[in-house]
């Protein structure tokens, strides 16, 4: 693996670190304000998540990661967008084929090796249509915040910045979940 990519791997384990704050962070959202747009990557990935979702920031990260965490308590749904810049300034293409596949290689080790029960389901290549953004979806089950997920991770880098969207569902809900990823990629 390459030491970018074990860098974008840093950022992804920081942002899913996150996870185990979700209900105390949940708990704190009620009080904030609705979240409207989401922008990541200068603009070159944005969308709008739909009325329900209430915004908190995400605590910084070690590599410095920043972002956001959007929860909808009606649906038991959390979204988690973060971004990072990459060391050594990288100038990744805005569809930087290697560099995707080292992230997403890195991403679903990393996941196996720290939860036992992680299962990809599926795995696919995205270029947003907006802004031609190259973006790798990984989509997966894993025990967190005391039950079963569905999680849909999408991930992306320009320049010298890197991207990570989580998306967590009641395995129950697979329609919303999917609504809600389809609703993300299409900027919607």
């Amino acid at each position: 693996m390459s030491l970018l990519s074990k860098k974008a791997a840093v950022l992804l384990l920081a942002a899913v670190a996150g996870f185990g704050a979700i209900n105390a962070q949940a708990a704190k959202a009620k009080e904030k304000a609705v979240a409207a747009s989401v922008s990541m990557l200068g603009g070159k990935f944005i969308f709008t998540l739909p009325k329900g979702f209430i915004g908190d920031p995400i605590p910084p990260g070690p590599t410095g990661a920043n972002g956001n965490m959007y929860t909808n308590q009606a649906t038991k749904t959390v979204v988690i967008a973060a971004e990072n810049d990459l060391p050594g300034q990288p100038n990744l293409k805005d569809n930087d084929s290697a560099f995707l596949d080292d992230t997403v290689d890195s991403f679903v080790k990393e996941q196996r090796k720290g939860l036992s029960d992680f299962n990809k389901l599926s795995e696919k290549s995205l270029t947003l249509k907006k802004s031609g953004l190259g973006v790798r979806q990984v989509d997966s089950t894993v025990t967190q915040g005391g039950g079963l997920t569905l999680t849909t991770t999408l991930m992306a880098g320009s320049g010298n910045r890197m991207a990570i969207v989580q998306i967590i569902s009641r395995p129950t809900d697979t329609k919303g979940h999917d609504e809600l990823v389809n609703r993300i990629v299409s900027g919607q």
